[in-house]
């Protein structure tokens, strides 16, 4: 449900390659007909892993929990991680009562998120849990819709086993340094890719070796060399927003005005930067550093902006990003040249150059030292961020 019908192992490792990604997760290991295809088509390795056409796999899953704490309808995602197929039995074997896991990939479940990390280490302590996207506002944990003030209020005493959470695409890791409850915690970013094109659009770099033991411990140990990220801006969510009265706006100004959207009085969809407002202790500084990644000190990984190459090319060339033309340049730069994520981040300019021509060298350049124009996303509504100034 709500993924490309072609988002198959062979697809995956396809585009996988093409984009220069060691390590993919499966997604949907809880759903009956996707697992059977898991276990007839992928290989298992001796570290934990398994491969398909010399990609690398791990059974990762996201789970949707709806349920009720403290008078409010609570709605989280999930990120769940297993080391084998016989833990994934047991996890669906446990999870089962709480919802139907033959109609979504990504289940919606009637159980806590305290009670799901609970289950899930019952099951195999080698699982690992991850919140989702934490700041959206209707699935994230710390969303103005349906999540929490506090990690501790979410998870209660299983709090200790959540080492890590993932930025999702409205927040990058400086905005998450700002919250005190996270010093310390890893952050993660994934791509979230509903379609094979939008894997690496975020990503991990992990500082660990290429097992699933060192997936696990590099999440408890923070042991991430550096982040991938979308400009958070371009998430739906990052400003305060009503779509339906196209009211899109900074967090002051929606203090100001109390909440209220300016044309139907009605509550705004509370965004992304304003929840780090509400729950943050103030500013924080950080610093670029050498190779365009972006630091804020001692013990927290750095983190890179990057924007897809397609979309480079598309705005280069004037036309759309999934256009033929641009599909064109797109794969005569990395069949020939090097995998999109080398390509944004170090491969040298002169050489994007001679394949696809100046402008697009032009607008790599731009994206590696963030001369962009933005708007924000709002309330469902992706933002923009451009090369050129139209």
């Amino acid at each position: 449900m709500g993924v490309s019908p072609k988002l198959d192992l062979a697809t995956l490792s396809y585009w996988a390659k093409l984009k220069g990604i060691d390590l993919l997760a499966t997604g949907d290991f809880t759903h009956p007909t996707w697992l059977a295809e898991l276990r007839s088509q992928l290989k298992p390795e001796t570290d934990g892993l398994f491969s398909y056409d010399g990609v690398r796999f791990i059974l990762g899953t996201e789970l949707s929990c709806v349920y009720q704490q403290n008078d409010r309808t609570r709605r989280l995602h999930l990120l769940l991680y297993a080391p084998d197929f016989e833990a994934v039995d047991r996890l669906r074997e446990r999870l089962s009562p709480w919802g139907n896991l033959e109609s979504d990939g990504r289940p919606t479940l009637g159980i806590s998120a305290h009670d799901l990390v609970q289950t899930a280490l019952e099951a195999d302590p080698r699982c690992v849990v991850i919140p989702a996207h934490v700041w959206t506002p209707w699935f994230g944990v710390y969303g103005s819709k349906g999540g929490f003030d506090s990690l501790a209020e979410c998870f209660g005493d299983m709090l200790p086993n959540i080492h890590a959470i993932e930025t999702g695409l409205s927040s990058d890791p400086g905005m998450n340094w700002r919250i005190p409850e996270l010093k310390g915690m890893t952050i993660v970013s994934s791509s979230d890719a509903h379609s094979a094109p939008r894997l690496g659009r975020e990503a991990t770099v992990f500082d660990t070796e290429l097992s699933y033991e060192g997936f696990q411990q590099a999440v408890e140990k923070g042991r991430v060399a550096y982040t991938l990220e979308f400009y958070p801006e371009e998430g739906k969510y990052h400003y305060d927003g009503h779509r339906k009265c196209g009211v899109r706006q900074h967090p002051e100004v929606t203090a100001a005005q109390n909440g209220r959207c300016p044309v139907c009085k009605r509550k705004l969809t509370v965004g992304v930067a304003s929840r780090i407002e509400d729950l943050s202790a103030g500013r924080l500084d950080v610093d670029m550093i050498a190779g365009g990644l972006i630091h804020g000190g001692v013990n927290r990984a750095p983190y890179r902006r990057l924007i897809p190459l397609n979309e480079i090319i598309g705005e280069a060339m004037g036309r759309g990003p999934d256009t033929k033309g641009a599909q064109a340049v797109y794969m005569r730069l990395v069949h020939e040249v090097a995998p999109e994520l080398t390509l944004l981040q170090e491969t040298p300019l002169a050489l994007i150059e001679t394949v696809a021509g100046e402008r697009v060298a032009e607008g790599v350049d731009r994206a590696r030292r963030g001369d962009l124009h933005i708007e924000p996303g709002y309330d469902g509504v992706y933002g923009t961020v451009s090369i050129w100034d139209k």
